[in-house]
């Protein structure tokens, strides 16, 4: 197999350098994108500002339990609620097989930490941010909403929510910098990229169906 060669002509390797750093430039300006546009949108658990919705993404499950990341999620989630800082959580996750059911263990998990059931509203068709933003938005009728999420994924998760007409505040949890963390904050790079396309583009989700009455129910018995 012949190795590529480099040009050998001063204009040739000039040409390859200003490919490669427009290359470079391209591929970082998603990244740009979400650090300019969530400015002022991200914080603790201790800066959330009080918000009806709690919306948590889903982030595994190890055994038909939440994975300690989404643990994490949860407990934020579960402190703002006792706090009276959020009165319903919306929890979005994958639901696509029946051995499967994020937005469930997440429910069981919430309850065993204080938030009754009947605050508590599943999403079962969130299988990545940009449709879970979406489906917050025109399914189940949030305007606005605290996200919750690790800080490597939180800025897209508002990026994409303030695209899809959520106004946002975006908890980043705590996460041990193990190597899942590691591969999270690279996931994100490339993550990136498709974030600005579905902002741009705004397709539809795997799955929309009708709307539904949820959130709406569970603000009302919150009054």
């Amino acid at each position: 197999m012949r190795r590529p060669r480099l040009p050998r002509t001063r204009t040739g390797q000039r040409r390859l350098v200003q490919a490669v750093m427009t290359g470079c430039v391209l591929a970082l300006l998603p990244v740009t994108w979400l650090y300019v546009s969530t400015a002022g949108r991200l914080g603790t658990v201790a800066d959330a500002p009080r918000t009806e919705v709690a919306v948590v993404f889903g982030a595994g499950l190890f055994n038909g339990e939440p994975s300690p990341y989404l643990a994490n999620r949860l407990n934020a989630a579960a402190k703002l609620y006792r706090e009276n800082r959020v009165e319903v959580v919306l929890v979005t996750g994958d639901n696509s097989r029946k051995d499967y059911d994020e937005p469930d263990a997440m429910r069981t998990y919430l309850t065993r930490h204080g938030v009754p059931d009947g605050r508590i509203v599943s999403d079962y068709a969130g299988f990545d941010t940009w449709d879970s933003c979406v489906r917050a938005k025109k399914i189940f009728g949030v305007d606005r909403a605290v996200l919750i999420s690790q800080g490597f994924h939180i800025r897209r998760a508002v990026a994409l929510c303030e695209a899809a007409g959520v106004a946002s505040y975006g908890v980043g949890v705590d996460a041990k910098h193990d190597a899942t963390w590691y591969y999270g904050g690279t996931r994100e790079v490339f993550a990136a990229g498709k974030a600005a396309l579905d902002a741009v583009f705004r397709p539809d989700p795997r799955f929309l169906g009708p709307k539904e009455k949820g959130v709406a129910k569970a603000l009302a018995s919150a009054r």
